[in-house]
């Protein structure tokens, strides 16, 4: 799935207190989405029932892989990507309504943010160190546009043929935003539940809050800020996730809509709000459009914030977090 994923870097959580003695934090982790999804969460009597509140979430995440993931052919998100350009396509009213939420951020960001991109997108090849040539982004440019997306009752058509989506850049905060839901109707009050880099809180630990750790996009193994954050999401776009250098340039997923390549400028950008759904879909649209652009939209909106690294390694502050003077690691 496109972009997606996780201030300055990637989000790297780390845990302030200790596990207590008595071992009513239960944590796992496991591997779902093509990221390592985790959870932790407090239970004040049962492990039994902690552990089958923690399957649950593991479960929502693999339904939801099975829903929307572009790689397995027999996902819903294939069936679209396959027969969409030919004729309108009925979907499941889940994922509809996502592809809807997606084409709103689409609008908000000025197309920075656009689930087109992978009709370009699906073109690279970050393992095998492959990217299409320039005739080939070409050819396939105009295919990216949000506003060829169509939303006909139920249904998705799109207006050209060639035109692909990845919901990857929003779909594992969604997922992560379903996981709280699941452990909130779990009776679960404390936890913390990650997709790579997106992240939601549950109350706090142990009555403080979570500090999260943003990593340093070109010091593996290092923390660029903490925040103490609780009862919120954050997610982090970083150009470190998924790449491969080619003559002493980064190519990585992180897709600039208007270019077709790999989005220059930022080394990661992060959102803090109430849902992950929001703070993944903005982080990737924040790390295209750069620090000036970027801050000036989460500015304008309420409830969020963001933090981006540009290209020099220099950290720029939305005005609520400038306010909040937020520590450096």
């Amino acid at each position: 799935m496109q972009p997606r994923k996780g201030l300055l870097f990637s989000a790297l959580i780390a845990f302030m207190a200790a596990m207590p003695a008595d071992a009513q934090w239960l944590s796992h982790s496991e591997s779902i989405m093509g990221t390592r999804v985790s959870v932790e969460l407090w239970h004040a009597n049962s492990a039994e029932r902690a552990t089958d509140c923690a399957g649950r979430v593991f479960r929502e995440m693999r339904r939801i892989d099975k829903l929307m993931s572009p790689f397995r052919p027999d996902s819903e998100l294939s069936t679209v990507n396959r027969d969409a350009a030919i004729q309108p396509v009925p979907v499941s009213p889940e994922l509809y309504e996502l592809i809807r939420r997606s084409l709103e951020f689409s609008r908000l960001s000025g197309g920075a943010f656009d689930i087109s991109f992978a009709s370009i997108g699906y073109r690279y090849d970050y393992r095998r160190g492959i990217r299409p040539d320039a005739a080939s982004i070409a050819s396939a440019i105009d295919n990216i546009d949000y506003r060829q997306i169509r939303l006909e009752g139920g249904r998705i058509r799109f207006g050209r043929p060639g035109m692909r989506i990845d919901l990857g850049g929003i779909a594992k905060g969604y997922a992560v935003d379903r996981s709280i839901e699941l452990l909130r109707d779990c009776g679960i009050e404390h936890a913390l539940v990650s997709a790579g880099g997106d992240s939601r809180l549950l109350g706090d630990r142990n009555g403080r809050p979570w500090m999260i750790g943003i990593r340093h996009p070109r010091r593996e193994g290092e923390v660029a800020l903490r925040l103490p954050l609780e009862n919120s999401a954050i997610s982090t776009s970083g150009d470190y996730e998924r790449f491969f250098v080619s003559n002493g340039e980064r190519v990585h997923h992180i897709i600039n809509p208007r270019t077709g390549k790999s989005a220059a400028g930022s080394w990661s950008s992060t959102v803090i709000g109430p849902d992950a759904t929001t703070t993944d879909a903005l982080s990737t649209a924040l790390f295209v459009l750069g620090p000036e652009r970027g801050l000036k939209l989460i500015d304008q909106l309420d409830g969020l914030d963001a933090i981006i690294i540009d290209a020099t390694g220099q950290i720029h502050y939305s005005s609520g977090l400038m306010a909040a003077d937020p520590s450096s690691g």
